[in-house]
């Protein structure tokens, strides 16, 4: 596996990966409605815009395997982990862990002394292990659907 930095050629494959891991992985912990909402098919050419300028203004990286985007990851100068998401049949291969890691460094080189992140019911569990700890539950609302997540945190030494 391979980390680098985002770039805005990455931008189809990572909209895709995001839109098929909400409606593979995800579906465990959430309803179809929830997630047609958390991931409409139809915000699709508006995500392209919006995210390309969102993932090149933070610090974005993407994993490659032989050449393919198996996942990617995005945090803002504050220290906001702002997007996580692993191609589904790339799952517990350590693709998540990496990606977090290399942000963690990140935030540490920019001398920040916490990052915190809003993890969905599926995502809590791989934050907890990685030392973050809830805050709150939350309860977002997204086209008029309510979806549970959680405020989370973690002290960097």
């Amino acid at each position: 596996m391979e980390l680098r930095k985002f770039t805005e050629e990455d931008i189809n494959q990572i909209v895709s990966i995001f839109y098929e891991t909400v409606h593979s992985v995800n579906k465990r912990d959430y309803t179809g409605e929830q997630l047609h909402a958390w991931a409409p098919k139809d915000e699709e050419p508006l995500k392209l815009k919006t995210w390309k300028d969102a993932l090149s203004h933070n610090f974005t990286y993407v994993a490659e395997i032989k050449g393919e985007i198996v996942g990617f990851s995005d945090m803002t100068q504050e220290g906001h982990l702002e997007r996580l998401f692993v191609d589904k049949d790339f799952l517990r291969q350590g693709v998540a862990s990496a990606l977090v890691n290399t942000l963690e460094a990140e935030a540490r080189r920019l001398g920040l002394n916490e990052m915190d992140t809003e993890a969905s019911i599926t995502a809590r569990p791989f934050f907890e292990r990685l030392g973050y700890r809830v805050i709150q539950q939350q309860v977002v609302e997204r086209k008029g659907v309510e979806l549970v997540n959680f405020k989370m945190v973690k002290t960097l030494r």
